[in-house]
């Protein structure tokens, strides 16, 4: 860097100017002695928002929650005690492909160097412990000095964006204020440029192949919102007149009211004309597609064996791979290169559920309860699902501009409630809806009292049936270890915020649920659901089933008479 490109500036202040410039605009976490000098510098000198936590965990679902309604997030942790308990989190953004900046105030460089003995470590002179743990569950990892700073703080930012994964910087908590040589040009975050001519012959390979197939379709993971291609991939579909469905991890990445959607593929447990659009087809097109169990209905998806495979950075069309393309070029490359296809047959319409008519005193049962919720869901909502019966929100249809939050593929129990403080401060001005388990929530639950503290006025639909129903579909249908304790769920506003204006609703009748859900969004709304422990809906059980037999196998435990909660 010549001295005309650079100014100096603090370690601490680049670093959340670069943070910032990133278009981050709160950062999470919980405050600890060796990151308070780095606080102090957001308070005095940064237009960065403080928002504190519970705990590092939640601050790590915060981030998460945050990026992937803002592009990326942050979170600030303490060393080793604070960073451990945010590595959860941590694994989990790295598992959906959420780009976080997780940094650790660690110990001082000086007792580094001098190999001197602080707290929050083992007590053993080892240093790199962390950094290494963080290796495995982060794109790239850094400990800051005085002289990689400026180097590694860019290329932890640019890494995180570019690969949408997470990252983990470690800042000295003695080095903070010591300035450097910095830029003083701001961070631009942009894809590389793909190579031209694998680029031209990647597109030309997926257009000659959609352009020749009979019934083409495309089948999108979540990396189509991740990358942001989710409008071309409509576009695509809608000049070609393709079927397109989402794995249920995309939930809600194209527009469940467009013309060409025809649903959630998740194998035999599709429903047909999704499993037919997308295993019948020949030439799929794959966006980033991870096949799981818990996406491919427990390992029946059958796609077919020439699928064309597109993720962020490489594409493979039959035993050809390329390299060095990105997923919009490509995608931008095809819609112009393909035909326009007007006598296409189109797709059977997805069907709605019939409904469910009951009297409005009688006790509520799961299918009643969804069905309300199929008719509450507005445009533009935000919906966060944990794990749980609560996953019967895959089968809703959702109106347009829905955002749908989840984390299917670590599956971690508790994560909604903290990330949708963090959607909350991603997008305040719409609508966030949070369909949570008791057991779920009892994991985070108090991080309801952030959310409160910020004003902030999401509903919250929680369902209240004495543990962990998901899991007596896998084994202990009556057995202690899959019950919890009992809390007033419906009082815990008023305990955590007692000058709340939240509107807190406990139902146990259809007639209380109307009642709830006619009340005004004006303020935070909390409904707690009693339901029967043993009233599940019947996919989310038959899933649980399934998944017992690949968990346990022939021999398990599941296949003693009474051991699991079965569909009704």
């Amino acid at each position: 860097m010549s001295r005309s490109e650079t100014r100096r500036m603090t370690i601490g202040e680049f670093l959340l100017r670069r943070l910032a410039e990133a278009g981050i605009g709160h950062l999470f976490g919980v405050p600890g002695d060796y990151n308070l000098e780095l606080l102090q510098q957001l308070e005095d000198h940064s237009t960065m928002k403080w928002v504190g936590n519970c705990g590092e965990l939640n601050a790590s679902y915060a981030a998460d929650g945050y990026a992937r309604l803002n592009g990326m997030g942050a979170l600030l942790v303490t060393n080793a005690v604070g960073a451990m308990s945010a590595i959860n989190g941590v694994a989990g953004c790295y598992a959906e492909h959420v780009p976080v900046v997780c940094i650790c105030g660690s110990i001082p460089l000086r007792s580094i160097d001098r190999g001197l003995g602080m707290h929050h470590t083992m007590a053993d002179g080892t240093q790199d412990r962390f950094l290494g743990a963080f290796a495995q569950v982060t794109a790239a990892q850094a400990r800051l000095t005085p002289r990689n700073a400026a180097i590694e703080i860019d290329r932890l930012i640019r890494t995180a964006w570019r690969e949408k994964l997470p990252v983990y910087l470690e800042l000295p908590s003695d080095i903070a204020y010591l300035d450097i040589e910095v830029p003083t040009e701001p961070l631009v975050l942009a894809q590389p440029s793909s190579d031209p001519e694998r680029l031209v012959s990647c597109i030309a390979a997926v257009a000659t192949h959609l352009s020749a197939a009979t019934s083409p379709a495309i089948l999108v993971d979540l990396d189509a919102d991740r990358f942001g291609v989710a409008a071309q991939v409509m576009e695509l579909a809608a000049k070609m007149q393709l079927p397109v469905a989402v794995s249920s991890t995309a939930k809600a990445v194209i527009d469940e009211t467009f013309p060409y959607y025809v649903g959630v593929y998740n194998g035999r447990a599709s429903a047909q004309h999704t499993l037919d659009a997308m295993e019948t087809s020949d030439c799929l097109l794959c966006i980033g597609y991870r096949p799981i169990e818990v996406t491919t209905g427990d390992f029946t998806a059958a796609l077919p064996a020439d699928t064309i495979h597109l993720r962020g950075h490489s594409v493979d069309v039959g035993n050809d791979n390329y390299q060095a393309v990105t997923l919009e070029e490509v995608l931008r490359g095809v819609i112009v290169a393909v035909p326009h296809v007007t006598d296409r047959a189109t797709s059977q319409p997805m069907e709605a559920a019939p409904r469910v008519h009951t009297d409005g005193s009688a006790e509520l049962t799961q299918a009643v309860y969804w069905q309300a919720l199929q008719d509450y869901i507005q445009p533009g909502d935000v919906l966060l699902v944990d794990n749980g019966t609560s996953y019967a929100l895959f089968g809703l249809q959702l109106p347009a501009g829905c955002t749908f939050v989840g984390s299917v593929n670590w599956g971690s129990i508790g994560y909604s409630v903290a990330a949708l403080l963090g959607t909350l401060t991603a997008a305040p001005d719409r609508r966030h809806l949070l369909f949570v388990g008791d057991g779920s929530f009892q994991l985070t639950a108090q991080e309801l009292s952030t959310i409160l503290r910020h004003d902030h006025k999401p509903v919250i639909f929680l369902i209240n049936n004495g543990g962990y129903t998901i899991e007596r579909g896998y084994l202990g249908k009556t057995e202690s270890y899959n019950d919890i304790a009992t809390w007033a769920y419906a009082d815990l506003p008023k305990v955590l915020r007692p000058d709340t204006t939240a509107r807190s609703f406990v139902v146990k009748t259809p007639a209380d649920l109307h009642n709830a859900l006619s009340a005004p969004n004006d303020q935070l709304i909390f409904v707690e659901s009693v339901m029967d422990p043993f009233d599940s809906p019947a996919p989310v059980t038959a899933s649980s089933n399934r998944g017992a037999e690949l968990d346990y196998g022939p021999r398990g435990p599941q296949h003693h008479a009474g051991t699991q909660l079965r569909p009704a």
